[in-house]
């Protein structure tokens, strides 16, 4: 488990996201917080670990998201040895192995 320090500034960051209702709403908060290359690479990142969960392969993950074999290779070891955020994520959606995604 990833064992950052938590600030109260943090902690407010994860409250706020957590109080977001809808995913127009998430879309506005995000957009407001990250610039469009920040969400293109975060969006990318979910969905090379989606299709690695999967098993696909690193050429078919690079074909259908244009990710570098670097991001793949950095997502991967997130799924192997990270704190479990994407593992949670893929069970409660119903994606990855056996998830019919």
């Amino acid at each position: 488990m990833n064992k950052r320090i938590k600030t109260q500034r943090s902690e407010d960051m994860y409250r706020a996201i957590l109080a977001l209702e809808s995913i127009e709403e998430c879309r506005q908060f995000f957009d407001d917080l990250c610039s469009i290359t920040e969400l293109q690479a975060m969006e990318q990142r979910f969905q090379v670990a989606v299709l690695l969960s999967e098993g696909r392969s690193y050429n078919e993950i690079l074909e259908r998201t244009g990710a570098s074999s670097a991001t793949i290779s950095r997502v991967n070891r997130s799924l192997q040895y990270g704190a479990d955020g994407y593992a949670v994520v893929f069970e409660r959606l119903g994606l990855g192995k056996g998830g019919g995604a």
